[in-house]
């Protein structure tokens, strides 16, 4: 299971109710805490990256710690409802690749040519070692 959710978050759900995306991310948080400190870290250093003007991204280089931490890094980057409510959350785009390259760009860069890069085949293929097979 990908999240722990409380009684009252399932009964609004079962009723049809929208969830806002503040209660869905506190669930991610609080569920997975592991995924969203990282993407909240990353968020962070890319707010401070854009202010200063040297970067336009970020991105994490560095494995996740335990099984655990990964298993939580790619759910939370696997569904699409949780990816795009932390990306809301925070202001963020993010991209992803192997099992911890988390990028996180600004939200103005889908066309960009950085984001263009990161999500490249080329990119993907230049990423991979005989350490990630079983990632």
């Amino acid at each position: 299971m990908s999240l722990t959710v409380s009684p009252e978050l399932l009964s609004q759900a079962q009723r049809g109710n929208a969830v806002s995306d503040e209660l869905f991310a506190d669930c991610i948080r609080t569920s997975l805490p592991y995924a969203y400190q990282l993407v909240a870290d990353l968020a962070e250093q890319q707010r401070r990256e854009k202010e200063s003007g040297s970067s336009s991204y970020v991105y994490n280089e560095v494995p996740p710690p335990d099984e655990q931490s990964r298993g939580q890094l790619l759910r939370v980057m696997a569904s699409d409802a949780m990816r795009a409510t932390l990306q809301r959350h925070f202001g963020v785009r993010l991209a992803f690749q192997n099992c911890h390259a988390v990028g996180v760009f600004d939200t103005a860069a889908t066309a960009d040519a950085d984001l263009a890069a990161f999500t490249s085949s080329r990119a993907q293929l230049l990423n991979q070692s005989p350490e990630l097979v079983n990632c």
